[in-house]
């Protein structure tokens, strides 16, 4: 008979060991419930992206057209939320509106459009629309595919031969951006007085682009008639060639010519008369 009362205080400090664990978790939950409800206004950040969740925003179309896309601004606070949109990248990019006033647990859905220039090459661009609002600024992904064929073309024209430099002009004639290379050379009369070989310069050429550059000869010669040649080349695009003529002549070249001109004619006249005096010798000794 003594089992009895054992066995019914074993199963009254179980039950009450769940109860206390029970009185746990309902006092956990409260807490962690009481600290959401307490969180102040705005700890959720304001959200900016594509609109229909995507990473980023993708547009596709032909060069001189406008393409159109949504940028969704979430604000989960508990106050208006004033946002201010920009965009830049391979395009230009604008809003329905720059300034857009979100009010408090609402989405603003607001249309962008990418105007994509005649001008603008064929291939893969990327650009960022920008959400600043409350001290923090939300950058967005764009990427613009503009279709059409791809032809790369270079041409040089314009060269001219000044002292102490060639200038020319390089112009884009493709539907690609090309970084061009040159190589000079120059042939005179008595043989190559330039020779510099292909380079990459310093620039990138959009299409339709020209670019007046001077490539500097600070030392050419001082008396010839030279040909200058030039050759352009890029990747995907057919070398071009242009070519222009000059003549140098210098004051101390002229001069120095003229001297030896004037020594060579005073020797040929001291050597005819030489020529003439002897002759007049012999006939003199000849005569009875």
């Amino acid at each position: 008979m003594r089992t009895a009362p054992r066995l019914g205080r074993r199963t009254a400090a179980r039950s009450g060991r769940r109860t206390a664990a029970r009185s746990g978790l309902v006092a956990a939950a409260t807490a962690l419930l009481g600290a959401v409800a307490a969180a102040p206004p705005g700890a959720q950040a304001w959200t900016a992206a594509p609109a229909a969740g995507r990473p980023y925003a993708y547009l596709e179309g032909p060069a001189g057209s406008v393409l159109q896309d949504t940028l969704s601004v979430t604000n989960p606070g508990t106050a208006p939320l004033t946002v201010r949109l920009t965009g830049q990248g391979g395009a230009p990019v604008s809003f329905a509106a720059r300034t857009v006033r979100v009010p408090a647990r609402t989405r603003a859905d607001v249309p962008f459009a990418v105007t994509v220039t005649a001008d603008t090459p064929p291939g893969e661009h990327r650009g960022t629309v920008r959400a600043s609002a409350a001290g923090r600024e939300v950058r967005v992904d764009l990427r613009l595919r503009v279709s059409g064929p791809r032809l790369a073309a270079l041409t040089v024209e314009d060269v001219h031969v000044d002292a102490g430099a060639v200038r020319y002009t390089l112009v884009n004639r493709g539907t690609t951006v090309l970084a061009p290379s040159l190589a000079v050379r120059a042939e005179g009369l008595l043989g190559t007085v330039l020779d510099r070989p292909g380079r990459a310069l310093p620039l990138t050429l959009r299409p339709g682009e020209r670019a007046t550059r001077t490539e500097p000869w600070p030392d050419p010669p001082a008396l010839d008639s030279v040909t200058v040649r030039l050759t352009a080349t890029a990747p995907g695009a057919a070398p071009a060639t242009a070519r222009a003529e000059a003549a140098f002549a210098s004051g101390p070249a002229l001069t120095g010519t003229a001297g030896l001109l004037l020594a060579a004619v005073g020797g040929a006249g001291y050597a005819a008369r030489r020529r003439r005096a002897g002759a007049r010798t012999q006939r003199a000794g000849a005569t009875p």
